[in-house]
């Protein structure tokens, strides 16, 4: 740059220009909040929330032999850091409709034989049943549920039966991973991509509709027209609603063919729940365009809930390694439930009656947002 160039360089005219980006940052205040808002976010939420080994596991005990090795394993595994035992199902189809409903990870399930085995100086068989769905949250337990029985029994295997405690161990587990036997990971990711996918385009669409008639000056048409706010809201959303389930195709037929997902369940159920969560997405997204000022707020809006939708709702991390005020965030999110509900239709063969404890909080986020987009396109029209 020749020196007659930089002569021309003013400090007071540069510093003017700051100030004023400073002052126009400071009536800016959405903005400004989210530069500061989405940081605070994401350290909370990888610092804190965020867990790849998940631990506390609800598992179900289902103990035929009561005997003290039997007592002995199943306190041990009580105490342990993987292992909540909740419940204690009477028979094996209690334990298996616990394990489809995703109310426990693991059944546990002692044979009436298992200390007469070990008195014999033989090797008893222990059955884990896991919901694999989500390799990464039965790994580590499976691995430590060995460690534990290795060595828990050690103090009563003395005498006679010292000698099983073996390498190997003096009891033979048996792993049976339902659901996604082979740990593939595309069973669990590919379903879950469609709650991500609708989430993110969807809020983010409709969140650009009123701020955009906003700046183009096309609400005053609608101002002037005697239509309701409830119909302008379904209005805008009906059409996103054929997006939507176009989307919902190309995703299925992408995990049917390309990765090989099982379809076991009803893809008319699935069809029909997706109507509600889509619903649901575009008027979170509405809502938000009647509470930004311009499009870049709506999208900075649909960005803020879109984050949260994504890590909290068990798609990238284990739903339940993240601490419980992490789960109770998590849970009023729909794409937490519609992943749910997906990975169970899909995977496990779920009908109505297994998904309809996640169909009703969907309707239930419906409802708010869609009242509250409604509340706030009536003070728009003000």
């Amino acid at each position: 740059m020749s020196a007659a160039a930089l002569h021309r360089l003013s400090f007071y005219r540069l510093w003017a220009i700051v100030r004023k980006e400073f002052i126009q940052m400071r009536r800016d205040r959405v903005t400004f909040a989210m530069m500061v808002g989405i940081p605070l976010m994401q350290l909370m939420l990888f610092g804190f929330a965020i867990n790849s080994d998940p631990k506390h596991l609800p598992t179900a005990i289902l103990a035929a032999d009561q005997g003290p090795f039997a007592r002995t394993l199943v306190a041990a595994l009580r105490h342990s850091d993987y292992f909540a035992l909740t419940r204690e199902p009477a028979t094996e189809a209690e334990a298996a409709r616990l394990l489809q409903l995703g109310d426990v990870q693991f059944v546990i399930n002692l044979p009436e034989d298992f200390s007469r085995k070990l008195l014999r100086g033989e090797q008893p068989t222990v059955l884990i049943e896991a919901d694999a769905t989500d390799p990464a949250a039965t790994g580590p337990a499976i691995s430590a549920v060995r460690a534990i029985a290795d060595t828990v029994l050690n103090r009563d295997l003395t005498g006679p039966l010292a000698r099983l405690r073996a390498r190997a161990g003096p009891i033979d587990f048996q792993i049976h991973a339902h659901y996604n036997p082979e740990n593939i990971t595309q069973y669990n990711v590919v379903p879950g991509l469609m709650g991500v996918v609708l989430t993110m385009t969807m809020v983010v669409i409709t969140a650009l509709a009123i701020t955009r008639e906003r700046e183009r000056g096309t609400m005053e048409n609608l101002l002037a027209t005697p239509v309701r706010p409830i119909e302008v809201m379904v209005g805008k959303i009906l059409p996103y609603i054929a997006v939507g389930y176009i989307q919902v195709t190309l995703i299925l037929l992408a995990a049917r063919f390309i990765f090989g997902v099982p379809m076991i369940g009803n893809l008319a159920l699935l069809y029909g729940v997706s109507l509600i969560f889509i619903a649901a997405n575009l008027s979170m997204g509405i809502t938000f365009s009647t509470l930004a000022q311009n499009q870049l707020q709506a999208v900075q809006m649909a960005f803020f809930f879109f984050l949260p939708s994504i890590l909290l709702s068990g798609f990238m991390f284990p739903f339940r390694g993240m601490p419980q005020w992490a789960q109770w965030v998590g849970s009023c999110l729909p794409n937490t439930h519609f992943l749910r509900i997906v990975r169970g239709i899909l995977l496990k063969g779920n009908g109505l009656a297994e998904i309809a404890p996640e169909i009703w909080p969907l309707l239930l986020f419906l409802a708010v947002a869609m009242t509250v987009g409604v509340k706030r396109y009536r003070q728009t029209l003000d």
